[in-house]
Formats: structure tokens, C-alpha cells, sequence
């Protein structure tokens, strides 16, 4: 049993029904894991967010734990970014705070993005094939 952090897309692949991921989250819950979110996957959410969809996605969002972003997780955010465009590699601030929650709270996150999240120290956990 672990604490995973969800990356935004794979919210929004849920909350859209797409590729099967509903499916997934559920057999994890099941399996006794405990689903996360943080607060740049609230923002993420909310920036596209249909009038109509409020009322579900909150629900949804609702039952997740929540990890937050302290001044620690800010300042490991901002040495990621910097560090990784050292190598040539410029990362978003939203997946590099993303990972630097994951990193500091030591959970895994669950992505389909993978060449968004390069650190070798993050632990990230794999999905299933998308399914149409």
C-alpha cells in the first residue's frame, strides 16, 4: 500500500473517460493505495474546466489526499528546473513542481508523460497500454 501522486493527465483522462484510466485508479484503490493530488493539479484541472463539470471534478479532487507545496518544495522545484535546463532540457514549472512534491513526500507518481519527469530519483509508476 503506497500514497501515489496522480500527474494531471492522468486526472483528466479519468475524469474524460478515456483510455481506461477509471478502471486503473479503481483496481489501485482497491489494492489499498491511497490516490493524491497537489495543488498545481488543482490549477491545471480548474484552467479547463467546463461550468458543467464543476460539481464531478470537485467530487472527484475531493477524495483524493492532499500533498501541499511548502516553501521547501518550491525552492526543490525551482533547483530541478534550473538544474535540468543546465542539461538542456527546459521542464515546466508545473511538472517540475509535480515532481518535487513526489521527491519530497517520497510517493510515487503515476504519468503517461514520462519525458516530463526525467529524474532518475523520482520513482514512476507505469499505466497500462491506453485503451480506446
Amino acid at each position: 500500500m503506497a500514497v501515489i501522486l496522480l500527474d494531471s493527465s492522468v486526472i483528466f483522462d479519468h475524469l474524460n473517460g478515456r483510455y481506461g484510466r477509471t478502471q486503473f485508479l479503481e483496481q489501485l484503490i482497491e489494492q489499498g493505495h491511497v490516490l493524491a493530488c497537489c495543488p498545481v493539479n488543482l490549477t491545471e484541472v480548474y484552467a479547463g474546466l467546463r461550468p458543467d463539470e464543476e460539481e464531478r471534478t470537485a467530487g472527484f479532487l475531493n477524495s483524493l489526499e492532499y500533498l501541499p507545496v511548502t516553501p521547501e518544495i518550491a525552492r526543490q522545484a525551482g533547483l530541478l528546473r534550473r538544474d535540468w535546463q543546465k542539461k538542456g532540457q527546459t521542464l515546466s514549472y508545473t511538472d517540475v513542481t509535480i515532481a518535487a512534491v513526489a521527491l519530497r513526500n517520497e510517493v510515487p507518481l503515476l504519468t503517461d508523460n514520462r519525458k516530463h519527469f526525467p529524474m532518475p530519483e523520482l520513482q514512476l509508476l507505469p499505466l497500462p497500454a491506453r485503451e480506446v
